[in-house]
């Protein structure tokens, strides 16, 4: 049985509407560049903070990790930031039309809801593992419960990241076979 290829003239703006709502996701894209601004402002007033530390005599090498580690999730929180924004706004709004671009992101050509799950899901266990491995840095400063819980939040971060990664490995071994 062939597949119509006109609706009908009645339902012909509907669709179109339908598609164009995609648009109504520019504002929440263009509200995380604002929000990857702060966290550049964050990371900034973080390193003059550490630069300041560098004259008093008695800074520990914790004290340091510490910040570094801070820093470090920073930039993280904003490759995830990064992520989203130009893998979503590729995705889900509009083509950003950056092939042959020298600083196209290698991912990027290849980026679907699916692959932008499991790469989300990768960048926040990466930042849940800076911000346990902070915890254990300190941990004399916080309960033993906190510590238990921690851990186990980023255990399912880690669990959920491997439950999306395998269902989009059989979501595309089927998608392959159907294919062939």
């Amino acid at each position: 049985m062939e597949k119509p290829t006109s609706t009908p003239s009645m339902l012909r703006p509907l669709p179109r509407w339908i598609f164009m709502s995609r648009w109504l996701q520019a504002p929440l894209y263009i509200g995380l560049i604002v929000a990857q601004a702060v966290y550049v402002w964050q990371f900034w007033g973080e390193l003059v903070h550490l630069l300041g530390m560098l004259s008093v005599k008695n800074i520990s090498e914790t004290e340091i990790m510490l910040i570094v580690l801070g820093l470090i999730d920073v930039v993280m929180i904003s490759n995830l930031l990064v992520m989203v924004i130009v893998g979503g706004w590729e995705t889900f709004v509009s083509r950003l039309e950056l092939e042959g671009h020298p600083d196209q992101p290698e991912w990027l050509s290849h980026v679907n809801a699916g692959v932008l799950k499991v790469k989300l899901a990768t960048a926040i266990i990466g930042i849940s593992s800076i911000h346990l491995l902070k915890t254990f840095i300190n941990a004399s400063q916080y309960e033993e419960k906190t510590l238990m819980w921690q851990t186990i939040i980023h255990l399912t971060f880690v669990a959920s990241a491997m439950a999306i990664a395998y269902t989009e490995k059989l979501t595309h071994a089927t998608q392959n076979d159907k294919a062939h």
